[in-house]
C-alpha cells in the first residue's frame, strides 16, 4: 500500500477502506463503510477523495462513477492512467503508463495536441469471466 505524508483522519479511513477493498467503491459505499468511524455524509468522503486524487494515491473510474487505491507507486496522480475493468466480477487492473505512454504521445506529438490528462478504461471480461 502506497503512503503519502500529512493524511488528514478521514483521509486515512478512506485511504484505507480502498486498499483494503480489493475493488471500486462508490464514495456511497465507502460512506456506509466509515459510518462507524463518525462519517455521517456524502461530502466529507468525496472531500477526503478529493485530496487523495490530488496526492496520486486514488483514482476516480469514470465510467463506474467508483474510486480506487492507485497500484502504481511511481504515479503522480496526474497524467496518463488507464484500468482494465471487468463488468463481469468489477475487477480493475491498473495498467502501466510505460505501456501505453509512448505511443500516445507520439500521437498527441505528431497531431500537435497538448494533452493535460490522459484516462482510458478498458471495459470487458478479464482472465477468469471470459468463460
Amino acid at each position: 500500500m502506497k503512503q503519502a505524508a500529512n493524511l488528514t483522519k478521514n483521509q486515512s479511513l478512506v485511504y484505507s477502506t480502498l486498499s483494503d477493498a480489493g475493488g471500486p467503491l462508490s464514495a456511497y459505499s465507502i460512506l456506509d463503510v466509515l459510518r462507524d468511524e463518525g462519517f455521517r455524509a456524502p461530502l466529507q468522503v468525496y472531500r477526503a477523495l478529493e485530496k487523495l486524487q490530488e496526492q496520486g494515491l486514488v483514482h476516480r473510474l469514470e465510467s463506474i462513477n467508483a474510486f480506487v487505491a492507485c497500484a502504481d507507486p511511481g504515479c503522480s496522480g496526474h497524467g496518463t492512467i488507464a484500468f482494465a475493468i471487468c463488468d463481469t466480477c468489477g475487477q480493475v487492473d491498473e495498467i502501466s503508463r510505460t505501456a501505453i505512454e509512448k505511443p500516445l504521445r507520439a500521437w498527441t506529438t505528431s497531431n500537435e495536441f497538448e494533452a493535460e490528462k490522459t484516462a482510458i478504461e478498458i471495459r470487458g471480461k478479464c482472465r477468469e469471466c471470459k468463460d
